[in-house]
């Protein structure tokens, strides 16, 4: 660097960004970036002798074998600022004393370089600058180097009139998948989906918070963490010069191209650093919460919850959140419907009057009243029988028997547990015995001891199946009320009562149970012939807890698989099998009622009688009466025709055809729509008129996506000709001669294929 550039570095040291690690100095960073950008606009607005001058300075001498790289002020100018009050005299000569060449040496291949590329090269010259002065000021070794390394590559560029592409070891960006940004994303899906929408929104702003906070962080130098491994060490070393190349000095210093640190870094980083930002973000949060708007308070809040649960989702090297496949839950993606719907609702309240109406909106209208009572009323009948069970009887759901003892109080379902705070029952605690014993016989791989440490245990309580006024099953379960969810230990019904839908009827208890007192998740550890009842019940191997939730809680057995289920608090799950077959014979009675209403035998058509070889299929009649709609269908690769991949292209070519059609001498009859004064029983025959100015007019609005869509117009207007006239009409001639020219026009110009 000349000594001219050392002393304008000098004198704008105080521009120069605070490089120690820490988020307490995002407001220091910004200033000094605001700073830096008001310096390079001041450049900016130099006249144009006085820009020539400072690129001078970091432009190669074009002299003949000169190897000056930069203008050098004379001596007696040393001390004099280029971008204030110096503009010295193109005539005046380097005082490099191998160069000696005057300055507009220097500055002779400039002259074809407009205005913009002008202040490019400035703006790059002010960044290496900055430059300069950080690796001046840096103590530590391996940062200096990657300063030395960009100030050399900005130099090169600034000679070379070059845009800055940084190649080598460290790779391009992203360096992992997924990105911190998008598993923290996942984390606030997987994590909070279930809250309501305002307190989602408020974990959401949480969420940016946090990365906006990571993207502005100055992360500790390699030399400083003494913490890690040699393994961990290197990969950090890595990462934090990358961190340096593509997000840290480009946030200072434009001529680089800027990468967020959430995005283009994984998992990797966080955990490095996590740590450290989570407590210097705690304290902070401790710190500026009370200088904080009242709004902001209220997430800040928040803060430490999120950082916490967050930091068991990074250290966890099975985390869903770090899953590239990663999907939302089934609550969430409920949650997200019923929004929309609503949002939906709300905007078609306002534009109820509104005359652009979708036509969908009909096929999406309540049936009325009357017809669902009287469905009702049919399937309540005590002689109904639905003709399709008569030949295939439904099969019946696993608790319909169950239930039915219930009903005739043949079965009863009591929660009963043991208690140190309060007198037991002495029927309680009979029942407690027999089921100690019913699992004790039907679960021969658990020791006594065990089972009756957890039976009589007072956090645990059994939902018992009782019969003839003893105990023949029960669930044994332990609810912790504050991470949401209840564990199943023990499940079983004496093995002379099984196969009776006793098993199901429990469970469905059990979550009713659990539902009113507001636990939405069950979890347990299942064995081998365990699993396929538990996957009937509702279970998964696809644990939608985050594992803090339910780690140090939940007894883990080896050999023997976790699954979980989730409790939706708006079922009824006793009544769950029944309300479904209600509904099922709802619908099936409307059909049968609709049928009734439809099946009508309308005349053969005797169209294709008279040589038509084909007609719209709109127009066969009761087709829209049974609820046809017409489908527009994809295209296929595999007819390059159906569809042209220029609209433009073909709206030109039907156009063309069309113009031909209107002109022919057979066409008079089809110019126009029927007028029904002169044919007044017109309409009564024909539901669906065509002509050729209704075409023209849909080629106007772009109607015509595909050709198949003209050709039914087209056909459709010879359809109904023939359809109202006899055959030995003029206009039934008319419709075959211009049918046979129509074709004949779109073979030429390739758009006919049948």
């Amino acid at each position: 660097m000349n000594d001219h550039s050392k002393l304008v570095a000098s004198e704008v040291k105080t521009e120069k960004l605070d490089d120690r690690a820490g988020g307490d100095r995002e407001a220091t960073r910004q200033d000094s970036i605001e700073r830096i950008l008001q310096r390079k606009h001041r450049v900016f607005l130099l006249p144009r002798n006085q820009k020539l001058t400072k690129l001078s300075m970091y432009s190669a001498c074009q002299g003949p074998d000169c190897r000056c790289t930069g203008w050098k002020t004379p001596e007696e100018n040393r001390h004099k600022d280029v971008e204030v009050d110096y503009c010295p005299d193109f005539q005046e000569e380097c005082r490099n004393p191998n160069c000696k060449h005057p300055l507009e040496m220097h500055i002779s291949h400039l002259g074809e370089v407009n205005d913009d590329q002008t202040n490019e090269l400035l703006g790059a010259i002010v960044d290496v600058e900055n430059l300069y002065m950080s690796m001046l000021r840096e103590t530590d070794t391996d940062t200096k180097k990657v300063y030395a390394y960009l100030f050399r590559l900005l130099r090169q560029c600034i000679l070379t009139r070059s845009q800055a592409v940084i190649r080598g070891p460290l790779g391009d960006p992203p360096f992992e998948h997924p990105s911190i940004s998008k598993a923290v994303t996942n984390f606030v899906l997987h994590k909070y989906s279930h809250l309501s929408q305002g307190e989602l929104e408020t974990m959401t702003e949480v969420a940016k918070t946090f990365l906006h906070c990571l993207n502005h962080w100055n992360f500790e130098a390699p030399s400083a963490r003494k913490d890690l491994n040699h393994e961990d060490a290197s990969n950090y070393k890595i990462n934090y010069t990358r961190w340096l190349v593509f997000c840290h000095v480009p946030a200072f210093c434009s001529s680089l191209r800027h990468f967020e640190t959430s995005i283009v870094f994984g998992r990797t980083l966080l955990k490095a650093v996590y740590q450290y930002v989570y407590q210097q973000l705690l304290t902070k949060c401790k710190t500026e919460k009370d200088r904080m708007p009242p709004e902001k308070r209220n997430m800040l809040s928040q803060l430490p919850k999120f950082l916490e649960a967050l930091k068991h989702e990074v250290v966890n090297e099975d985390s869903q959140i770090w899953d590239p496949n990663f999907k939302p839950t089934a609550s969430l993606m409920l949650q997200k419907t019923k929004r929309q719907h609503e949002a939906a609702s709300s905007s078609s309240a306002k534009k109820s009057n509104d005359p652009k109406r979708y036509k969908r909106d009909s096929d999406c209208e309540d049936l009325p009243d009357d017809v669902v009572v009287k469905a009702l009323k049919r399937i309540n009948d005590s002689n109904y029988t639905s003709r399709a069970e008569v030949v295939f009887p439904p099969n019946a759901p696993r608790d319909e028997a169950a239930k039915a003892e219930e009903n005739r109080r043949e079965i009863e379902f009591h929660v009963v547990g043991n208690s140190l705070t309060k007198p037991v029952t002495k029927e309680s605690m009979l029942w407690l015995l027999g089921l100690h014993s019913v699992f004790a016989h039907q679960l021969p791989g658990m020791p006594r001891e065990y089972i009756s440490q957890l039976v009589f245990d007072p956090k645990h309580k059994t939902l018992a199946l009782i019969k003839d006024g003893r105990p023949i099953g029960g669930i044994c379960f332990r609810t912790f009320a504050s991470q949401g969810f209840t564990e199943i230990v023990f499940c079983a019904v004496t093995s002379s009562e099984q196969v009776k839908g006793y098993g199901t009827h429990l469970m469905n208890h059990l979550k009713d149970y659990s539902t009113q007192r507001g636990i939405k998740h069950f979890l347990t550890y299942a064995d081998e012939f365990a699993i396929g009842y538990f996957k009937k019940q509702g279970f998964s191997k696809d644990i939608k807890v985050s594992r803090h939730v339910y780690a140090g809680y939940i007894k883990e057995y080896e050999g023997a698989t976790l699954m979980h289920c989730e409790l939706h608090p708006s079922l009824i799950y006793t009544q769950f099998s029944s309300v479904i077959r209600k509904q099922k014979e709802i619908v099936k009675e409307l059909i049968a009622q609709r049928q009734q209403e439809v099946q009508k035998v309308h005349p053969g058509l005797s169209c294709f009688k008279e040589g038509l070889r084909s007609i719209p299929i709109e127009s066969i009649p009761g087709l829209r009466e049974v609820g046809w709609r017409p489908q527009y269908r994809a295209q296929r690769a595999a007819r390059p025709l159906e569809e042209s991949a220029d609209p433009d292209k073909l709206a030109n070519s039907l156009n063309v055809v069309l113009q031909s059609v209107r002109q022919h001498s057979a066409a008079w009859p089809f110019l126009k729509p029927v007028n029904p004064t002169e044919v007044p029983d017109y309409y009564d025959h024909i539901k669906y008129p065509m002509d050729l100015k209704t075409m023209g007019d849909r080629l106007k609005n772009k109607y015509y996506v595909a050709r198949r869509l003209f050709m039914a117009d087209m056909a459709r207007i010879f359809t109904n000709c023939r359809l109202y006239n006899s055959p030995e009409t003029e206009y039934y001639r008319c419709a075959n001669t211009l049918e046979r020219y129509f074709q004949t026009k779109m073979k030429e110009i390739g758009l006919w294929d049948k």
